[in-house]
């Protein structure tokens, strides 16, 4: 089961109409009863880095994720999603993020901030993420800012908008995130979101 955590941040339709195309058994993951039946759990997300982090915070869901991050079990997030994981951003200077990939967030250096469109995503390594045959496909973006690991090791993968190259997927152990949005990517991203089910 996939616990999804909806924390007002926008975007739920869109990842919950992908998961119902995919056929994969997913429900919200509001409540400690809720992560304890989820093997597995999404964050996505659009909006602000503070509002989210606050949020998170209030209803508890702060210590829900980290403590199934903690348990070992794949939690994944998506563009804001992915960004929460860090531990700081530019966007919310003073706002702490959930800190399971050491790292900050910092504001796109592109020709043109918002970087809206698709774009071809680059693996630096073997990844859970990525399938071999979807190496250097096309997946949609829509951010102003983006995940800035301390480790290489943690960055993988990047994408190319003009002259500037930026993460565009990070990870750490069982925890992972993406900033594009693959339940908006196509059939590229139903694949991704299939194999983060299995």
């Amino acid at each position: 089961m996939i616990g999804v955590v909806d924390y007002g941040a926008g975007n739920m339709q869109s990842l919950a109409n992908a998961l119902d195309h995919l056929g994969v058994a997913w429900r919200l993951a509001e409540s400690d009863a809720d992560f304890a039946e989820c093997d597995r759990v999404i964050l996505p997300g659009v909006g602000h880095f503070q509002s989210a982090m606050q949020t998170l915070v209030e209803t508890g869901q702060y210590r829900r994720l980290a403590a199934f991050a903690e348990s070992g079990k794949p939690l994944f997030g998506i563009c804001l999603g992915a960004q929460l994981l860090l531990e700081s951003s530019e966007e919310s200077p003073g706002v702490d993020g959930l800190g399971l990939i050491p790292g900050a967030v910092v504001r796109l250096e592109t020709e043109t901030v918002p970087h809206m469109g698709w774009n071809r995503v680059r693996p630096t390594g073997e990844s859970p993420i990525f399938d071999a045959g979807e190496r250097d496909a096309h997946y949609y973006f829509a951010h102003s800012y983006v995940c800035d690991p301390v480790s290489a090791d943690h960055r993988l993968a990047v994408t190319q908008c003009g002259t500037s190259e930026f993460c565009a997927a990070v990870g750490r152990g069982n925890v992972r995130g993406v900033q594009f949005h693959p339940e908006k990517s196509g059939a590229v991203g139903l694949q991704l979101l299939e194999r983060f089910a299995r």
